[in-house]
């Protein structure tokens, strides 16, 4: 081999985030968050749409979200310890083309059956979209940007839920439910060839292996970081879930106005991103404790808030700028306690709050079914996010011991 071919790459002198090249490289990142988070939630305003497309009851219908949800935790973990060796343009392009291709297929799925599997094709791609795409932006900035870069990345999911989402429901209501799917596989199309124009090619992992990928599951740091995700992000689900009969039953408000509470919530689901990348720059661990706090103590009092309309819609409003927050530290927590399998960690995180979905939504329904009213949830998520802070306290135990031993060492 000659000594040319051998040389290894030149590094990539990572520059500022203000720097254009960068911010058009992240917006073209983003789009697919944007088209992510458009396809994960626009099935649930068009349940009853699709349910009637296909033949079947609402209830059967609403297993395609769960299939999605499960192609989300399966296809994370998986998909990212496969390609951590390929080179990260190429495995975002290929993540959204298999994207692209199970939105494609809902669209065009002749039954339930066949939707249900396209669904959860369409959900593998997810979590390691987010988990390259958050490694691609931080390698474009320095150290002190990172959380912001990352955050930029992840305000495309944000911002689905306020515009996306909405406009993908329209659509589909208008003009029959595959009309949504056809959408996302447009926003698809537009995210591959932003990609390859705008984002600078990035080395994979020569020396990767799936064994030494999935090797940080046995991190203690990664697991507790992946209980405070399932079960203390698992209380903001548990309230979330529920929040139109709660706006309804217990509030008082119109059906007409349930839109508005989840606009609320879209608003400080952007603003709670944005806000997540310059805390956790400022110091992730601390924030990362300080984020949960409030959330626990925002779910404590959104069944006060419910007594009326201004504070219900306040309260809602509080708890997804928190939510939003603990999102993107966790992102960046997983990705610096995973070691060499950063891209694993990042990915893990939307297969710990994909269960922690599954985990709040049925606890919730577990006390209004035992008749303690719609109010119940905020108790329950508020006791989820205690016991996510009682891992996070474990972490900082542990973090303390790893120092300690560092220091003697």
């Amino acid at each position: 081999m000659s000594a040319r071919a051998a040389a290894p790459p030149a590094p990539v002198r990572p520059v500022t985030l203000a720097t254009p090249r960068v911010a058009v490289a992240l917006v073209a990142l983003a789009l697919g968050g944007f088209a992510i988070g458009t396809t994960e939630f626009v099935t649930m305003g068009l349940l009853p749409d699709i349910a009637s497309g296909v033949g079947v009851s609402i209830p059967a219908a609403g297993h395609v979200i769960s299939a999605y949800a499960l192609g989300v935790v399966v296809g994370a973990p998986v998909l990212a310890a496969l390609g951590a060796r390929l080179p990260r343009r190429a495995l975002l392009v290929g993540l959204m083309a298999a994207f692209l291709v199970g939105n494609a297929l809902s669209a065009l799925a002749p039954g339930n059956t066949t939707l249900l599997l396209a669904r959860f094709v369409s959900g593998l791609p997810h979590g390691a979209y987010f988990g390259v795409a958050s490694l691609v932006a931080a390698s474009l900035v320095g150290a002190e940007l990172r959380g912001r870069a990352v955050s930029t990345v992840m305000l495309g999911l944000a911002v689905a839920n306020v515009a996306g989402v909405p406009a993908a429901t329209w659509l589909g209501q208008t003009l029959g439910w595959r009309a949504a799917y056809w959408a996302v596989v447009v926003l698809a199309v537009l995210t591959v060839a932003a990609v390859l124009a705008v984002v600078p090619s990035r080395p994979g992992d020569r020396d990767a292996t799936v064994r030494a990928e999935l090797g940080a599951l046995r991190r203690p740091q990664v697991l507790l970081t992946l209980a405070v995700g399932t079960v203390g992000f698992g209380g903001m689900f548990a309230v979330y879930s529920y929040v139109a009969p709660l706006a309804t039953e217990v509030t008082g408000l119109s059906r007409g106005t349930v839109p508005w509470v989840l606009f609320a919530f879209g608003v400080g689901g952007v603003i709670g991103t944005a806000l997540g990348g310059r805390l956790a720059d400022l110091a992730l661990f601390r924030s990362l404790v300080g984020t949960l706090v409030a959330l626990a103590v925002l779910l404590l009092l959104v069944g006060p808030a419910a007594g009326s309309g201004p504070t219900l819609l306040a309260g809602i409003f509080l708890l997804a700028v928190a939510a939003s927050t603990l999102v993107v530290c966790l992102q960046l927590r997983l990705m610096e306690v995973a070691g060499e399998a950063q891209m694993l960690g990042a990915a893990l995180n939307h297969s710990a709050l994909n269960a922690a979905n599954a985990l709040g939504a049925w606890l919730g329904g577990v006390v209004i079914a035992a008749g303690y009213g719609y109010t119940a949830p905020s108790l329950v998520g508020a006791g989820l996010a205690v016991l996510g802070l009682a891992a996070l306290a474990a972490s900082a135990v542990l973090r303390r011991r790893e120092l300690r031993a560092l220091v003697a060492a």
